[in-house]
Order: C-alpha cells, then sequence, then structure tokens
C-alpha cells in the first residue's frame, strides 16, 4: 500500500541509481521503494516505528 508520501515513478529513476548495490542471497521482503516510502512517512509525520 503506498503512503502519502510516496515518490513517484519520474522521481524513483532518480533516487533508485544513488542507492547501493548488494548482493542478494534471497528475495528481500521489502524493495528499495517501499523502505524508502516507509522512511519518509515516518519522518513527515513523527510517528514511533
Amino acid at each position: 500500500m503506498p503512503y502519502s508520501i510516496s515518490r513517484g515513478d519520474l522521481e524513483w529513476e532518480i533516487i533508485e541509481p544513488l542507492l547501493p548495490k548488494k548482493k542478494q542471497t534471497r528475495q528481500p521482503l521489502w524493495s528499495k521503494r517501499q523502505i524508502l516510502d516507509g522512511i519518509l512517512y515516518q519522518l513527515k509525520n513523527g510517528c514511533n516505528w
């Protein structure tokens, strides 16, 4: 479920290459985009984790 602070596709195309690449041994539970959206949501709303 996207957050109200979610980045658009064009913004994500700019942000994604800036994130570090990591070798994956298994499928991650959350995408980098979902993690970033969650962090931005928390920062905007000031809610507890």
